[in-house]
């Protein structure tokens, strides 16, 4: 499972606020009595120098909340642009070639469907609905990790993928062959084809395995409203809602809108020569 970041932010922001809330309320005031008794009591005879380092001592913080004050707003501004502007995300697997690589960075807008509560989900406003087209990192139904696909059938579509041709409602999407490819899987290397497929105005490349692809017990899928169906660009090399189902509208993250920096597997630098608008 896929570390919660916005839990742990929560929990961070929740843990500086709450110290400081507990330094404002009790334990300054401590402070502030002992730095009046002293005042009062045993001030005489001393130098002002003497008087005013052990003000400094009595009056110092906590080292602990000294700490929470000084990261609480940082925590927080980390948090509001993850949870309602944008957030990074790395491609872990090889299911958006050529669309996307491993070890692409991408930034995901996290308003682009409405602006939800962090950890929870919630919905709180709503902006714009998925569309088709769109690549949209999401929680699929079957493990709780982030997953990004693209968006491929809408509430109350009807999907149809069989013999490598993808229809929508019972139109044929328009796909184009690019060139003869070699694409790396785990049984090695395989011939491919490049193809340029047209959805919802939306042009972007896709791949097949020649010879060799999944065999799948469906062809047809109808989407329950509340829900989306999501394909990988690498069609016979992706599990998608061809395997576990369309993906609820409370499950979407976002929608992927750049690469901005690259990094192969390893020992290797990042590189910017990536760096495009997802499309």
């Amino acid at each position: 499972m896929d570390i919660d970041f916005s839990l742990v932010l929560v929990c961070l922001v929740g843990a500086c606020g709450a110290l400081w809330l507990l330094d404002t309320l009790l334990i300054r005031k401590h402070r502030l009595q002992a730095i009046a008794n002293y005042e009062a009591t045993q001030t005489q005879g001393k130098s002002e120098e003497e008087v005013a380092r052990t003000v400094a001592e009595l009056s110092q913080e906590p080292l602990v909340v000294e700490y929470a004050k000084s990261f609480f707003p940082v925590l927080l501004i980390v948090l509001m642009l993850r949870s309602f502007l944008v957030e990074p995300f790395q491609i872990p697997t090889g299911s958006m070639i050529p669309t996307l690589e491993v070890g692409d960075f991408i930034l995901v807008n996290k308003y682009a469907y409405g602006v939800r509560l962090p950890v929870i989900g919630t919905k709180i406003i709503d902006v714009e609905d998925p569309e088709r087209g769109d690549v949209m990192v999401f929680i699929p139904p079957h493990v709780n990790s982030y997953y990004i696909k693209r968006v491929i059938g809408l509430p109350g579509d009807t999907i149809r993928y069989e013999d490598k041709r993808l229809y929508v409602n019972g139109e044929l999407i328009s796909e184009e062959f690019v060139e003869d490819i070699v694409i790396d899987t785990n049984l090695g290397e395989l011939a491919g084809t490049l193809h340029r497929e047209t959805i919802n105005g939306v042009e972007h490349a896709t791949q097949h395995i020649t010879a060799v692809a999944r065999q799948r017990s469906r062809t047809t899928w109808v989407i329950p409203n509340g829900h989306y169906f999501m394909m990988g660009d690498n069609r016979d090399n992706s599990s998608d809602s061809r395997e576990w189902g369309a993906v609820p509208e409370e499950d979407i993250v976002g929608r992927a809108i750049a690469v901005w920096m690259h990094k192969e597997p390893g020992l290797h630098l990042p590189t910017f020569s990536r760096n495009q608008r997802i499309k």
